[in-house]
């Protein structure tokens, strides 16, 4: 989009202008967070981070459940080896935030401070964003961070017709989950694909295809256990935030299922302050915006808005329906999330928030101290209107240390070669340790100890209990109903299990020798003189060689950024010196 000044004067010194957005987005992410980026862990809801998440077969795809962590575990397995994990999660955290902020800032022409300040706090405090984090939801939120640089590099290949360097990594930090993935890859196809440019459209395809080809191979190998619980609809569905009915809820990005992750001040009056801010703001930017943006962004934005939210709203009118296509489609569980969709409402419903700030900031161009009144105003007015978030989310954001016993254990198993897969007890999906103030969380002990390992994926919400998909979970379920600890040893140990973790009160007793046997933490080795040494079941070849395939494709796109900025610089070398 060119340099416009139809928002009202420029506000500020140029270089100001162009740092202003990022420092303001910064100051917002470390006012939202808080405590979290002290010394330690955030660990709560499915957000499991530990000191070092070590590579293993399950994380590239190749175990018995969905993969719900692929290709997410093994990025970041593979980067805390340069990185602690600590210093990892802040990057992902702070980045995600500060990345969502500036980059909406810059969907608005240059010149626009004060618009731009507005849609940076819109883009860093909104309800999304801030459920988003308190459910776990990491990288949702990188995948949300993302959207606005997938549409600020589409502008750019449009207009010059070559692949911007940047945007194949934007497709990866934007596909670490199956559907972050999606979002990121429909955004990008309907921005930049068409019958007009045949070869960017395929490289368009392409370049999804491979950055989303870890989860999907995956996910087609395990097809046949890809059905999921109808029961999980009703319980996935886009929430009611309070007074709030979910479609209005959806308007402000808001609505999540997980009543237990919405800010207080989103249930009553504020929260509904909070939409009508959106949809005025909204409302008086529409006319301006589709005068001035380009044809191909008008439709493509719209068209992404008006996908997200109805599938948002389909949850919350028709969860029958959308239970019944989970349960006989495969992958159809995907769609059960209905807020999780509003992420492809955001770039349209930031940009118009945007354009509605700056038509308001031109009303007032002849009275300089009202405009920069109202320019403050609306600045802080999302912070005002949902105070809560602030300093942690009332300090629910909050850094922890992991109790000595979890290392202890971690050592045990790196320096003992007994075989086989750790199996994670009680046989529930989430635990509330006293370590972590009883924080409800996944199970770390799966990520923090160094082996493949078993932990149920049965959810129960609400008093409703949503069935898992994984195989292997029914079956060791099964071994641990025999009657004597000796009889589970050796069920479990022909499960290619070796080791039992137990986390929490309620685990049966299985046979073994105790290794660590600590508070919070008791990790014991499988000993069965009945039963061959436990042998997890391997993955079949062509799994393996299929599962390869889609890495290497996701490490292309990978390197094909920093190639690409290479040949350019090279390109740009050769024309200087022949001049």
């Amino acid at each position: 989009m060119p340099r416009t000044h139809y928002g009202g004067r420029v506000l500020g010194r140029p270089r100001l202008a162009r740092w202003w957005p990022l420092l303001w987005s910064t100051a917002l992410a470390a006012l939202l967070l808080g405590p979290g980026l002290g010394l330690g862990y955030v660990v709560r809801n499915d957000m499991v981070w530990v000191p070092d998440l070590a590579l293993r077969p399950d994380f590239f795809g190749l175990g018995t459940g969905l993969p719900r962590a692929v290709p997410s575990d093994a990025v970041v397995a593979a980067l805390d080896l340069v990185l602690p994990g600590m210093l990892l999660q802040k990057a992902a955290l702070l980045g995600a935030l500060v990345a969502s902020g500036s980059g909406a800032a810059r969907l608005l022409p240059e010149g626009w401070l004060a618009a731009q300040t507005v849609v940076a706090t819109l883009a860093v405090w909104n309800p999304f964003v801030v459920e988003r984090l308190l459910i776990g939801h990491w990288p949702v939120l990188l995948g949300y961070a993302v959207l606005p640089w997938v549409v600020l590099a589409s502008r750019a290949w449009r207009a010059n017709g070559r692949l911007p360097a940047v945007l194949p990594l934007l497709l990866v930090v934007g596909s670490l989950s199956a559907g972050a993935g999606i979002v990121t890859g429909l955004l990008l196809l309907a921005l930049v694909a068409s019958r007009g440019s045949v070869r960017r459209s395929a490289v368009a395809v392409a370049l999804v295809a491979a950055a989303n080809a870890p989860w999907l191979v995956s996910g087609l190998l395990h097809a046949p256990a890809a059905r999921s619980d109808a029961a999980g609809a009703a319980v996935f569905a886009l929430g009611d935030p309070g007074s709030l009915p979910g479609p209005v809820a959806a308007l402000a990005l808001g609505g999540i299922w997980n009543d237990e992750v919405v800010p207080s001040s989103q249930e009553g009056v504020l929260g509904w302050a909070f939409v009508a801010m959106v949809v005025l703001l909204a409302g008086f930017g529409a006319r301006t915006w589709w005068r001035h943006a380009e044809r191909r962004e008008r439709t493509a934005l719209a068209g992404c808005w008006v996908l997200g939210y109805g599938l948002a709203v389909l949850t919350w009118a028709f969860p029958d329906a959308v239970g019944t296509l989970a349960e006989t489609l495969p992958g159809g569980g995907l769609l059960r999330d209905g807020a999780r969709w509003l992420v492809l409402c955001a770039p349209l419903t930031l940009t118009l928030a945007g354009h509605g700030a700056a038509a308001l900031f031109r009303m007032l161009a002849d009275a300089p101290v009202p405009r920069v009144t109202a320019a403050l105003v609306l600045a802080v007015l999302p912070v005002t209107l949902m105070p809560d978030a602030a300093l942690g989310v009332g300090g629910r954001v909050e850094a922890r240390d992991y109790p000595a016993a979890y290392a202890e254990a971690r050592a045990a198993l790196v320096g003992d070669g007994a075989p086989g897969d750790v199996l994670l007890l009680p046989l529930s999906a989430y635990r509330q340790p006293a370590w972590a103030g009883g924080t409800k969380m996944l199970d770390p002990a799966g990520r923090y100890l160094p082996r493949d390992y078993v932990a149920s994926d049965e959810l129960v919400v609400s008093g409703r209990v949503v069935a898992g998909e994984d195989p292997r979970v029914v079956e060791a379920a099964a071994a641990l109903a025999a009657g004597s600890p000796e009889a589970r040893a050796e069920a479990l140990a022909g499960l290619g299990i070796g080791w039992v973790a137990t986390t929490a009160p309620g685990g049966p007793d299985v046979a073994g020798r105790a290794l660590v046997d600590a508070t919070g933490l008791r990790l014991v080795r499988i000993e069965s003189a009945s039963a061959p040494p436990p042998a997890p079941p391997p993955a079949p070849g062509s799994w393996i060689a299929a599962m390869v395939l889609a890495w290497l494709a996701f490490a292309g796109v990978l390197a094909l950024g920093p190639s690409v900025a290479v040949r350019r610089v090279r390109r740009g070398a050769q024309e200087v010196s022949a001049r």
